[in-house]
């Protein structure tokens, strides 16, 4: 028998690096799965189905919100963003680590669905530099910045509901933090109870 997996649940405003770092932190641990999320948003350039997200438009999404099939869902932007409850089932008990990169509503929503989740705010290293790195982003309409800006505000109200706050000031340093956390809480007695079992019968 394994140990449950790790659920990772992973949070950011828009522009503060959260795809890139949790790409990398698949890519070291090779027992961690990324978790694709259900969107109703059109694929943005080099975006692949199935990889990314699972593209999907709003009346299928609703369906399956209708079906109980999602472990939570939320509207960001103007668009519908939702987790399959079955693949966080199947991997999780397999003992397979699945990490979640989610928006501020979503992951409250699972908080209260699985509380022994591991929670982290990625945030920026001040709001001007988020602002800076929005509106570096060419593909933005002055509208969608204004927007992403507002939200974020809101998003970095809520870090006391996280357990951990990383700063993403340069991605190496933010990555070595977040890794540490990872191998810390799969440390924890409470997550070992077969690892202990085993030491009491040598």
């Amino acid at each position: 028998m394994t140990e449950s997996g790790l659920l990772i649940i992973i949070s950011a405003p828009s522009g503060t690096g959260k795809s890139t770092l949790c790409r990398k932190l698949i890519s070291d641990f090779p027992n961690v799965c990324y978790s694709v999320s259900l969107t109703t948003r059109v694929p943005r350039r080099g975006e692949v189905q199935g990889k990314d997200y699972f593209f999907v438009s709003k009346n299928e999404f609703k369906q399956k919100i209708k079906r109980g099939e999602l472990a939570e869902w939320a509207l960001v932007h103007g668009h519908y963003y939702g987790t399959p409850k079955n693949f966080l089932k199947k991997n999780l008990v397999k003992g397979k680590d699945v990490i979640l990169d989610i928006d501020v509503r979503g992951a409250m929503k699972l908080k209260k669905r699985y509380p022994q989740g591991v929670f982290i705010f990625l945030a920026p290293p001040s709001f001007s530099e988020l602002e800076r790195r929005i509106q570096g982003r060419r593909s933005n309409s002055e509208a969608t910045i204004k927007k992403r800006l507002t939200n974020a505000r809101w998003e970095m109200g809520r870090i006391g509901s996280y357990d951990y706050l990383v700063i993403n000031d340069r991605l190496v340093d933010a990555f070595t933090q977040v890794k540490s956390i990872i191998l810390a809480e799969k440390s924890k007695v409470k997550r070992s109870k077969k690892k202990i079992q085993k030491l009491n019968l040598l």
